[in-house]
């Protein structure tokens, strides 16, 4: 695979400091927050070179500011800001209350809203007794999106005496489109949502030929992707655009989504900058010829997990890590020979820095890397958060080295594992409890003694079934590139000959039903007590989020061609003003 190739023409210091246009990005090691210090207003955007991921085509973002007087600027945010808030506060009514937060939010300005939309959503959990469909599920859809528990049992009053949704409902399509949306939140054991969906689907791809061209797009895009599986930050942009059509859009609301947009993106930029220098210094791309050089890939998953700008440094601290785990996957895939991960293995398992005599040179390489990284985010978490994580990381890694070995010992044996055995132990491969641990301790919000301590016995149910969405969509978005290079089978052919299914369509259309069912199983994160705040379920459900965009491509697409394409839409191509 040709090496992605990234420069930017930013100073090589790793504090960004500029007074001639007053904008600065200050990295954890001078910031006593938990977060990056940064002032949004008047950041230049960076000239970036930038290859695809097949190494032909290159993109060249060339300095502009997004604005030119920073007072000006200020002004003209605080002021949309303000207005935005007026008319959020002040709606007439409950429906148009919910219809804003929905849209704000689309928009991706709920971050600047958080707390007047949480003072909102608990004044509107109750609905009236004369409510529609439309209205009845969209408060379902927002409440729960947002971390509340409304009853599905709300839904009773549309179903009629055979507990059928009641074929009146069928003429209301902006009615069942809003009860379909609303029915992907449903977690296992809540048939009245599971009924939701079967009725509106049948029902709206019966007739969405006769709808509006409006209306039959919108449900068309539900169908392709349901909103509550869409990635934030594609969405917000997606939707932008697609607000500025409509004749009745707001201005004020579009154009602080414009100038956020924009603003995020430029902080994006100096995040990759930043990112860009820390892999370059640590020299693992330049040292081992063999090892994938794409920071731009772990990070476009860093904002799939964590769009919000205010975790600026945790963004950058993951895409660290999934840079060295590229690179440790490398090893055990395509280079290591069988005694050198054996003895690799065993040294990460005693985390020693004696171990690495008996490593051969390009292993000791990695292991410096990864146990220096790791050291450097503990110190960032104690930092910012006053924790002391070293053995959770540490586990976190050691379980997936452990789960790399499980692969290389089926290699060697010519074993095949049974579906189970190899979607469970690929949970742990596709580093999703190593990025969701790290996550969790660098966000460091709703930390306790008992969800801490329990990382060190196993991992919350809603980790593994987010890592199962990961790992299939993964399988169903690279197994061409897989079965060329010589791996392992894929979920798709394991299914396939458990199943004895013969078509290899027909296999992929059942690792999507079990991708539905783990949605379900991971909704249940939205519903049920749990020891762990919703801010890491949130990051959980990003993670799937950011699996099916990534990895759902058209067929004369590639996995890498998709991730150029986000690319280029999240980082580098601003929204016109």
């Amino acid at each position: 695979m040709t090496s992605q190739l990234f420069s930017v023409n930013l100073s090589s210091k790793a504090n960004v400091v500029s007074s001639s246009n007053e904008w600065r990005l200050v990295s954890y090691s001078s910031c006593k927050s938990s977060s990056r210090v940064f002032r949004f207003p008047v950041l230049p955007r960076a000239t970036i070179a930038i290859s695809t991921t097949q190494g032909n085509d290159f993109l060249l973002v060339k300095p502009q500011l997004v604005i030119s007087s920073e007072g000006d600027v200020r002004k003209r945010i605080h002021n949309l800001k303000e207005n935005t808030r007026r008319a959020l506060m002040t709606a007439s009514n409950p429906a148009m209350k919910l219809k804003l937060v929905d849209m704000i939010q689309r928009l991706g300005l709920g971050y600047i809203f958080e707390e007047d939309i949480k003072i909102m959503l608990e004044t509107l959990a109750h609905g009236q007794p004369d409510d529609d469909l439309y209205t009845v599920a969209l408060r379902f859809r927002i409440l729960r999106h947002n971390g509340l528990h409304p009853n599905p049992d709300v839904f009773g009053a549309f179903m009629d005496a055979n507990g059928k949704f009641g074929e009146s409902l069928v003429e209301d399509t902006e009615g069942l489109l809003s009860l379909y949306e609303a029915s992907y939140l449903g977690a296992n054991g809540e048939d009245i949502l599971s009924q939701a969906k079967e009725f509106t689907t049948t029902h709206l791809k019966k007739s969405v030929s006769r709808f509006t061209h409006k209306l039959g797009e919108q449900i068309l895009e539900s169908f392709e992707i349901p909103r509550h599986l869409r990635m934030v930050r594609l969405e917000a942009r997606r939707y932008i655009e697609e607000y500025g059509k409509d004749i009745d859009h707001t201005p004020v609301f579009l154009q602080l989504a414009k100038l956020e947009y924009n603003q995020v993106q430029s902080l994006h930029q100096m995040e990759l900058a930043e990112l860009s220098r820390w892999w370059r210094d640590l020299g693992l791309a330049s040292k081992l010829t063999f090892a994938r050089d794409r920071p731009i890939e772990c990070f476009l998953w860093s904002v799939g997990l964590l769009p919000e700008p205010k975790y600026s440094t945790v963004r950058i601290e993951l895409a660290k890590t999934v840079s060295i785990l590229l690179v440790i996957d490398d090893v055990f895939d395509t280079y290591g020979t069988y005694d050198d991960l054996v003895l690799f293995t065993k040294a990460i398992q005693r985390w020693d820095v004696d171990e690495i005599e008996q490593l051969p040179e390009y292993m000791k390489i990695c292991y410096m890397a990864l146990h220096n990284t790791t050291n450097e985010i503990c110190d960032v978490v104690h930092k910012n958060h006053g924790l002391s994580v070293l053995p959770y990381l540490r586990k976190a890694w050691i379980d997936t080295i452990q789960a790399f070995m499980v692969e290389a010992e089926w290699v060697k044996r010519g074993y095949e594992p049974d579906l189970k055995d190899y979607i469970d132990n690929g949970i742990t491969t596709a580093g999703t409890y190593m990025a969701l641990v790290h996550l969790f301790f660098l966000m460091g919000e709703g930390v306790t003694p008992k969800n801490m301590s329990s990382l060190l016995h196993s991992y919350p149910p809603f980790f593994t079934h987010a890592g199962k969405i990961l790992r299939l969509w993964d399988d169903l978005g690279t197994s061409k590139e897989e079965q060329e290079r010589g791996d392992i089978a894929s979920s798709v052919q394991l299914l396939m000959k458990e199943k004895n299914i013969k078509s290899e369509e027909d296999g992929r259309k059942q690792i999507l039903e079990l991708i539905q069912t783990s949605w379900k199983e991971l909704n249940e994160a939205l519903v049920a007590p749990n020891i762990f705040p919703f801010s890491i379920v949130n990051v959980a459900l990003n993670m799937s989020r950011a699996s099916q965009v990534v990895y759902q491509h058209d067929d004369g697409n590639s996995y890498f061609s998709s991730v150029d394409d986000h690319a280029r839409s999240l980082f580098f191509t601003p929204i016109d003003m």
